[in-house]
């Protein structure tokens, strides 16, 4: 039996390909941003958050989000712009080159996405049922407003801010910033682009948005009469919709769901 000065040196090739063939903290950030690109977290023209921003909100180094960021330019996604009002801006939503990384991140994430959609789902209804509760004159007034803006917003990045302005005003017409703030972290886990709500594909957006706008209504006629188990309701079916445009870019990527 060969002694310890003669025996062969232990085998760490396999540890090392696992190594080399790991992805990196960068390429997992970058496939994160292909995907909220996709699925419509930040739509063309819109403005990413600075690296700070983007940093804080992926629990990464500033120096791993420009890295990503940068290799996102290099992929024909984004454009940067210097001087007032600069940054990082989407410019091409899916390109053919993104689907595998959409597979990648979504298949990854599958069950948290659904259980995450499911409790944003439940706290939506909660907050709808505190607004219809606890509204004013003018909350009801300002909510009108805002579903008129949705109404006449351009399909696309213009739709999704008034989304986000109504969703905000009926958060605000509930009174409680508890309430508020836990919704708005929990929408944050979903999409990077929080209040912003996924968006889905050019093909399915505009669709979405009438139905959206429907469902807006029916929303906020329950708020303003103080109907809460139906302001309850029609949040939670409302809210779902998220779930349905990220199943969407699944089936898209080749994702099975089960």
């Amino acid at each position: 039996m060969a002694d310890a000065s003669t025996a062969p040196p232990p085998n760490r090739h396999g540890l090392l390909t696992r190594q080399l063939i790991m992805p990196s903290r960068a390429d997992e950030i970058t496939d994160r941003l292909v995907t909220a690109i996709a699925i419509g977290e930040y739509l063309p023209g819109a403005r990413l958050p600075v690296e700070r921003d983007l940093a804080a909100a992926l629990r990464v180094g500033r120096m791993t989000v420009r890295t990503a960021l940068a290799r996102l330019v290099d992929r024909g996604l984004l454009e940067t712009r210097r001087g007032r009002g600069g940054g990082s801006y989407v410019v091409d939503q899916w390109p053919e080159s993104s689907t595998a990384a959409v597979g990648r991140t979504l298949v990854m994430r599958l069950a948290e996405l659904r259980d995450r959609c499911d409790a944003i789902c439940r706290m939506h209804g909660a907050v709808c049922r505190a607004a219809a509760e606890s509204r004013s004159d003018d909350d009801v007034a300002g909510l009108h407003v805002m579903l008129e803006d949705y109404r006449n917003a351009a399909s696309g990045l213009a739709a999704q801010q008034a989304d986000s302005r109504l969703h905000l005003a009926i958060m605000d017409a509930a009174h409680n910033a508890v309430l508020k703030q836990v919704l708005l972290d929990l929408e944050s886990s979903v999409s990077i682009g929080a209040p912003a709500h996924v968006w889905g594909e050019p093909s399915t957006m505009r669709d979405m948005e009438l139905r959206s706008l429907h469902e807006h209504v029916e929303l906020v006629e329950a708020i303003a009469a103080g109907r809460g188990d139906d302001a309850d309701a029609l949040a939670r079916a409302h809210v779902a919709i998220d779930f349905e445009n990220i199943s969407t870019a699944m089936r898209r990527a080749g994702v099975l769901m089960g």
